[in-house]
């Protein structure tokens, strides 16, 4: 058990009890326990394998390579359709943990041989993402952005996209690039 764990459960204004039942099934697995991006992160041989997640609706377990284990019980959630690799249990109460912590269990050691074999999810290319016209068009008028945009990593180039492309309309697509144009010219990601 790692103390900034223990802090963390000791603070959660809500679903306490289901976190201290999530980090139980967790420890009952073969996996070292972190806290990570705020949240506890449970890891094999230094490999991430879980999170334990509260939100205002519900708690989860978010299966980090989600997206490859065999949903053979059908309780895996993408997200949202952009999300690639993770995949969530969602619960909002003790009983519905009790009911699942076998498959929980067997989820993670699934989890765990993914990791062992080197499994990898294959993620989409930012080429394969339509790039908004508004983008587009700033790609063209000014090289350097071109450039810039290119230097950026695939996940920055990918984030830039999903962000421009998700207002309906086109003066709010606009206004979202001018605004992270000065962050791509510096070589900076959309969350840096």
């Amino acid at each position: 058990m790692n103390p900034k764990v223990d802090a963390y459960l000791s603070k959660a204004q809500k679903w306490q009890e289901e976190l201290e039942r999530l980090r139980m099934i967790a420890l009952d697995c073969p996996l070292s326990e972190e806290l990570k991006w705020g949240v506890p992160c449970y890891t094999f041989q230094n490999r991430n394998i879980v999170l334990i997640h509260a939100f205002k609706e519900y708690c989860a377990l978010l299966f980090i390579k989600g997206a490859l284990l065999n949903d053979d019980k059908r309780i895996l959630i993408q997200q949202t359709e952009n999300v690639q690799a993770g995949r969530q249990v969602r619960f909002t109460n003790v009983r519905e943990i009790d009911e699942l912590e076998t498959v929980l269990k067997a989820y993670m050691y699934e989890a765990i041989e993914v990791e062992k074999a080197g499994l990898e999810v294959d993620f989409k290319k930012p080429e394969d993402y339509a790039i908004p016209a508004e983008f587009q068009t700033k790609l063209v008028e000014i090289p350097a952005m071109k450039t810039a945009f290119e230097a950026l990593t695939p996940g920055r180039q990918r984030a830039y996209i999903l962000y421009f492309s998700a207002p309906k309309q086109s003066k709010t697509r606009e206004s979202r690039v001018e605004k992270c144009m000065p962050q791509i010219l510096n070589g900076e990601g959309l969350n840096d």
